[in-house]
């Protein structure tokens, strides 16, 4: 040990961290934040819609405080030197969006609440299990065989569920599920392995055409070509959403790995040829077209007064809403709980509410961006940036079409929608972006130097 200008400098080592689990002081007391925030949130409905306290709200504090402090508990054990904020944030939207799904759907808010506690579990499971990241490269094809094959399960005879004109659901026994939930993020294991091998050869043009330059063909046709299979079978199944989602994913993590300008070209032009064959091709999108562009058609109102009830939803709630338990937009509002729960939030906590929703999301990306540059490796670091990208633009899909900015798509909003597949898969996602920046941070101190500042 020595002392330098203030300092004092200790030799530790990555065992020395994990034996020794650090409190993680910082996670713990933004979790009593969001128990705070929830709870007061779900006595404030009460009061409103009742005028009374909730009979069970001990009981909802205990479920709360004992899944997320259980799974304080276990990152502490597991990955002690994984970010502290990431768990917060996420507790503080599920819990911020099963109050409003017990507002008018209690059935589904027990759901919702078993659901919770099952990703839990998922989350100390994978932390158990996957001790770095790093080795799931090998399975590059593997991944995307298995989510190939998951995105086919729905065309499946007798087992996939057509379900508003979008066959999406699969339905086994007493299970019902979607799979392209976990799909997604095995694609972005898949693309993260390519592109991470091949990032010399995708960042260095070497064909010419005219003045212009571009990479060999050879090298980018085994990722388009796994990128239109994809694409085919989600087109096959009308799910319009997840293939939007899904192509913005691949190119932008295909510019994440080479900084080349010319794949967002690439990716423009395909957008406009491609979205310019599907309105001709699927009859479902022509739908969903002409709902976004004229909802108030006496031909459209049908089928868009879900979306036009929802901003009416949102304009009663006006700059800082009508209150919890006083809104109405789980009376007329299609889907108030899962794909319009924009709007029933935006009714109740407003407009302020709604930007505080957005902020939370912005600092979940944040983190995630910067867990991924402290990221060791190419393929850990696209790994991170791409499940963060895969976050951001689940987020600003659902939003900018309940806001009209998009066609509205059934893509749910992370943490706070009811739906388990989705509840499952996003806390999986930060399950993984929690053993990354445990890595992180045992690269950076395993067997080196830190310093310590002297109060």
């Amino acid at each position: 040990m020595a002392i330098n200008n203030g300092f004092r400098t200790e030799n530790f080592s990555s065992s020395d961290f994990t034996q020794n689990s650090p409190k993680r002081l910082t996670e713990l007391t933004l979790l009593v934040l969001a128990w705070v925030v929830i709870g007061a949130a779900y006595i404030l409905t009460s009061f409103g819609q009742k005028g009374h306290l909730p009979p069970k709200v001990y009981a909802f504090l205990g479920v709360v405080i004992a899944t997320s402090g259980l799974l304080h508990i276990g990152i502490r054990k597991l990955a002690p030197l994984a970010s502290q904020t990431l768990i917060p944030i996420a507790t503080l939207l599920n819990g911020i969006g099963y109050v409003e799904i017990a507002r008018w759907n209690p059935l589904a808010a027990s759901y919702q609440a078993f659901y919770s506690v099952l990703s839990a579990l998922v989350v100390l499971a994978v932390l158990y299990f996957v001790k770095n990241v790093r080795d799931l490269v090998r399975y590059r094809y593997l991944t995307l065989l298995a989510a190939v094959g998951l995105m086919m399960m729905p065309l499946i005879p007798h087992v996939g569920q057509n379900i508003l004109g979008a066959r999406m659901w699969v339905h086994i026994g007493p299970l019902s599920f979607q799979p392209v939930e976990l799909a997604k993020i095995l694609l972005v294991f898949f693309f993260a392995s390519y592109f991470s091998s091949n990032r010399e050869l995708l960042s260095t043009p070497t064909q010419s055409f005219g003045p212009f330059r571009f990479v060999a063909p050879r090298v980018l046709l085994p990722i388009l070509i796994a990128w239109g299979v994809v694409l085919a079978i989600l087109g096959a199944e009308n799910d319009v959403g997840f293939a939007m989602m899904i192509f913005a994913l691949f190119f932008s993590m295909i510019w994440i790995t080479t900084g080349l300008r010319a794949y967002l070209a690439m990716a423009t032009v395909l957008f406009v040829t491609g979205g310019f064959a599907v309105i001709h091709l699927f009859h479902h999108v022509q739908a969903r077209i002409s709902m976004w562009l004229d909802p108030w058609s006496a031909h459209n109102f049908a089928n868009s007064s879900q979306l036009a009830n929802g901003w009416f939803s949102l304009s009663a709630g006006g700059l800082l809403g009508t209150g919890l338990g006083l809104g109405q937009a789980g009376r007329w509002v299609s889907f108030a709980t899962s794909d319009m729960i924009t709007a029933s939030l935006g009714e109740e906590l407003g407009f302020v509410g709604l930007i505080i929703i957005v902020a939370l999301f912005a600092m979940f990306v944040g983190e995630g961006f910067r867990i991924a540059q402290r990221a060791q490796s190419d393929f850990v670091k696209l790994t991170a940036g791409g499940l963060t990208t895969l976050m951001g633009l689940q987020v600003f899909f659902i939003m900018a079409g309940v806001f009209r900015l998009l066609p509205l798509t059934g893509i749910t909003l992370p943490f706070m929608a009811y739906g388990g597949s989705s509840l499952i898969c996003n806390y999986l996602l930060v399950a993984i972006l929690l053993r990354i920046s445990h890595a992180n941070a045992t690269d950076r101190v395993g067997g080196g130097v830190i310093s310590v500042t002297l109060d």
